[in-house]
């Protein structure tokens, strides 16, 4: 299968760059697959689990906010949250969600109350697929 260039940047640090088979991206319009000579594209991101196909095993990261932009070259995404499913504690994921119910909950109009709700579920959702994930890896 043929490889592409890809870069994962958080604001910390560059976490990955490699050439690569396939990356999967949740898309804040659902999820999407980059594979070779991909048409432009530019999509935000919504928390979810970005996978890296590639050499041995897929790499599975948690994400949140940001952007992936995608072109015949290659794909970069850059992330507010990148971290790798292994060092993902439990207790992280549920304090972000704790803390995005607050902000629901503090929320002065329902532009802001809609918008903090929707966030909160991505995450809800993200977390569910991520505990499923790691009940069929073990």
């Amino acid at each position: 299968m043929a490889t592409f260039p890809f870069e994962l940047v958080s604001p910390e640090r560059l976490v990955y760059s490699g050439a690569v088979t396939e990356v999967i991206v949740p898309g804040a319009e659902g999820e999407f697959g980059i594979l070779a000579g991909h048409a432009p594209f530019v999509s935000t991101l919504k928390p979810g689990v970005l996978t890296i196909k590639g050499d041995g095993g897929p790499k599975k990261l948690f994400v949140r906010g940001g952007f992936a932009e995608a072109n015949p070259q290659g794909l970069t995404v850059l992330a507010e949250t990148a971290i790798p499913l292994a060092e993902l504690r439990a207790e992280n994921l549920a304090k972000m969600i704790r803390d995005a119910q607050e902000d629901v909950e503090d929320a002065r109009d329902e532009v802001t109350r809609a918008s903090r709700q929707q966030f909160l579920e991505q995450l809800t959702s993200a977390a569910a697929a991520i505990e499923a994930d790691a009940r069929t890896a073990h």
